[in-house]
């Protein structure tokens, strides 16, 4: 399986080391349900039960899904889950260990993932949702209720479309009653079926041979595996055959790495998920490519929102070794540099991607949105080689304004026009504002690898999470006809506090493949990994 190549042995005469970069979005908000259901529907009510992990020990929860899905769909066909909701229910112990410390109430962000099968086609979604703070009550159970966003989904092939229920999580906010934070602030909460086969049937849906109804100016896609908002076209399919009889990969990846599609069977490469392309025009031996993928927080707006898969094309410069510490305690540096930016469709930006969010807290307004590259990309690399410890610390910087292509309040139609987007790019907190001026974005992975041992955290040519915190500026261009909608965008969205968490695949180096990493690149050069976002 993909795994995390160890970094350079410091003896080296000349150390040869592959970056990767990677770069994070905000957006505006969590998805939320729509407000009805159309005729020809086909509705879906479980209450599942899940075991928990407490601070106190194991618990048994309830976990409630509610949504409602196409009745019948052709190939090619979009599924879009509309009137999603999950609703967890605490026991009265569990309650208790909330009450002890002092919560009066809880804001709750889940995460479900769903398995969607069609035949021998397998693939995985993160449904994630956000509530509204709740009150901890005095005494009895605790139901907590989140909607968030769903990615659709787009069946290659005809036949049946099953989606069920799998693990599930719950990161809880906890505030006392005067509004301060509760000691610790937050549980993060873990939850597995109770179930013994572990999954539990949500829904089923018929996928026929019919026309599918296609938006302008776009394909349905070929026969292959439904995926999680809408694949490209023109991924290739991944002959196994090649593989047969690969070694596995020798060095594990980082624990919180994106896998890439099957684990079952140890050596056997599992099937890539559907993914833009992501290729390297004119290939270099310091070429890299990888996908990413996350969640970012609009701290107005107390939500979170799935970013979409995205390329990002790198080139490395020469790596350098740095001797430093004192006679005693001696150390040596690993510094790896590169430049980059993101690739879709030819253009260094994300793909479009829609937010549903309530303005103050009551207009449901959805956006269409697209984070746009302004200057390049950097990665800087600082990793301390401590045999058998190798420490690493990567610092990657992004200037990104946010774009706004289309706004519908309650279904009406808001004119931004086509100059709506931030008056500068996203900033964070710069550890070293004299080497890197101006407004942008910075993330922070950190990691360490262990001879023999998995390899944690965030590596380079493994991937990994990294996260940052970023401001929204203010909004300019928004409106026509001579109405001004900056003021409405940036009161409702612009401000600090924005927390970004986004997952790198495994890097592929085409021309430069570093084994005994396997499967690094598919037959044409794409990233083979494709990350699944994790909070």
């Amino acid at each position: 399986m993909n795994g995390l190549r160890p970094t350079p042995r410091p003896t080296r005469t000349r150390t040869r080391v592959r970056g990767a970069a990677i770069a994070a979005f905000v957006a505006l908000a969590p998805l939320l349900p729509a407000s009805a259901v159309a005729a020809g529907t086909l509705k879906a009510d479980a209450a599942l039960p899940y075991v928990c992990a407490l601070p106190s020990g194991q618990r048994a929860a309830t976990v409630r899904i509610t949504a409602a899905f196409p009745e019948r769909v052709a190939v090619g066909e979009e599924i879009l889950p509309t009137d999603v909701t999950t609703t967890v229910e605490f026991p009265e112990p569990a309650v208790a260990e909330l009450t002890a410390l002092k919560a009066a109430t809880v804001r709750a962000e889940t995460r479900l993932t769903v398995g969607v099968a069609q035949g021998e086609q397998r693939t995985e979604a993160t449904w994630s949702g956000t509530g509204q703070p709740a009150a901890v009550p005095a005494e009895g159970p605790l139901a907590l209720t989140t909607t968030g966003d769903v990615p659709s989904l787009t069946p290659g092939t005809a036949g049946g479309l099953s989606l069920t229920a799998g693990a599930f999580g719950v990161d809880l906010a906890l505030s006392t009653a005067e509004g301060t934070a509760t000691a610790p602030a937050s549980l993060s909460v873990t939850c597995a079926p109770a179930d013994p086969d572990g999954r539990t049937l949500l829904a089923e849906v018929p996928v026929g041979t019919g026309t599918p109804t296609a938006e302008p100016g776009t394909t349905p896609p070929s026969p292959g595996t439904p995926s999680p908002s809408r694949p490209a076209p023109g991924v290739p399919e991944r002959d196994a055959g090649k593989d047969a009889g690969r070694p596995a990969a020798k060095v594990p990846r980082a624990g919180q790495g994106p896998a890439a599609a099957d684990d079952d069977t140890p050596g056997t490469p599992g099937p890539r998920p559907a993914a833009p392309p992501c290729l390297t025009k004119e290939p270099t031996p310091m070429s890299l490519s990888a996908y990413i993928t996350g969640y970012s927080n609009v701290r107005k707006l107390a939500g979170a929102s799935l970013i979409p898969l995205t390329c990002v094309l790198m080139e490395q410069a020469e790596p350098e070794i740095i001797t430093g510490g004192t006679e005693d305690e001696p150390e040596t540096h690993l510094i790896n540099k590169a430049v980059g930016h993101f690739s879709t469709q030819g253009r260094k930006q994300t793909p479009p991607f829609k937010a549903t969010f309530l303005t103050f807290g009551f207009a449901p307004t959805t956006a269409t949105l697209v984070l746009e590259q302004t200057g390049p990309l950097t990665l800087y690399s600082d990793t301390l080689l401590a045999l058998p410890y190798n420490i690493s610390k990567t610092y990657v910087r992004a200037p990104l304004v946010l774009r706004v292509l289309d706004v519908r309040v309650n279904g009406t139609r808001l004119k931004v026009g086509s100059s709506c987007r931030t008056e500068k790019p996203l900033s964070s907190p710069e550890p070293d504002p004299a080497t890197y001026p101006g407004d942008h974005m910075v993330l922070v992975g950190k990691g360490q690898y262990v001879w023999g041992e998995p390899a944690t955290g965030y590596l380079l040519t493994g991937g990994g999470p990294l996260v940052g915190e970023v401001t929204i500026p203010a909004f300019k261009g928004c409106g026509t006809g001579g109405e001004n909608l900056d003021r409405l965008l940036t009161a409702s969205i612009s401000g600090s506090g924005n927390y970004v968490r986004q997952i790198q695949g495994q890097t592929c180096n085409i021309l430069n493949p570093f084994p005994p990493i396997d499967p690094e690149c598919t037959d044409d050069g794409q990233p083979y990994q494709v990350p699944k976002p994790a909070r």
